[in-house]
């Protein structure tokens, strides 16, 4: 019988990794909503693989945060099929609740829980969500302080820590799930600029992880950084999308010039 070489099983790891890269985690076809008569997304068609990190701008109402909160339902669509982990988004609460285990959310006002500690609040998820026993929700919540380089907040409560330590902290927390996805709805945005480069560089340590990642911002120069695709969307259209290099360099419709033209 032929044993396999090294060289063939650096294939075969290679092979597994091509896979795993390729594998669809959310899928969203001809997604439509309207509030009312306001009609804020517009047949939207986004496939996203596992492990890929994409950035969605655009200007103010264009549907950009409510398209990432119909992902996990914090938003209901109307129409169209939104596939997430092999679970279709629909009325069913245990596909509601299996999917938003699976996916870890961040705010622009981080929703922490101002009565519990730092370290009470990375815990409750685990422990009520998970049934983590309460040993272990408190190593892995010690951990992700770690992780996003504040363990000494620990005992504190949130209205003792800064904007962006803050926002470190509804990161840790999220990632205490152990999450497949995570959706970042412009997380810098309610923060003084001496500390949104403290939550980016925390964002860009976890996008090297290999985290599937959307991050709904206008923090451009994150986007050249970390962004596998850019995407631009504009009234309820997402009306462009390429990988950094060329969507920076060689927008290709007038509305992303534009945009592009006033942001940077």
């Amino acid at each position: 019988m032929k044993s396999n070489t090294p060289m063939d099983n650096n294939a075969a790891e290679e092979k597994l990794v091509s896979a795993a890269s390729s594998e669809v985690i959310i899928n969203i076809e001809k997604v439509n909503k309207w509030y009312d008569d306001f009609h804020v997304l517009k047949d939207i068609d986004l496939v996203v693989k596992k492990g890929e990190r994409i950035v969605v701008c655009g200007p103010s109402g264009s549907g950009k945060s409510t398209l990432i909160r119909c992902i996990n339902n914090l938003e209901e669509h109307q129409e169209g099929s939104i596939v997430v982990d092999g679970i279709t988004l629909n009325k069913n609460l245990k596909n509601i609740d299996h999917i938003r285990t699976e996916v870890g959310m961040v705010f622009q006002n981080f929703n922490l829980f101002p009565h519990l500690s730092i370290l009470d609040n990375l815990m409750l998820g685990p422990i009520w969500v998970r049934k983590m026993p309460k040993a272990e929700a408190r190593a892995t919540a010690l951990e992700y302080l770690e992780r996003v380089k504040i363990p000494e907040q620990a005992d504190k409560f949130p209205g003792q820590l800064s904007g962006g330590q803050q926002q470190r902290v509804a990161i840790a927390r999220s990632l205490c799930m152990n999450p497949k996805i995570m959706l970042f709805d412009e997380p810098t945005s309610a923060l003084d600029p001496e500390m949104i480069k403290e939550v980016l560089d925390v964002m860009v340590e976890l996008a090297e992880t290999g985290m599937t990642m959307i991050v709904v911002t206008h923090e451009m120069n994150f986007a050249k950084t970390i962004a596998d695709r850019v995407i631009f969307m504009d009234e309820g259209d997402i009306v462009e999308e390429n990988e950094p290099l060329q969507f920076f360099n060689n927008p290709q419709h007038d509305r992303t010039k534009l945009f592009l033209s006033q942001i940077l």
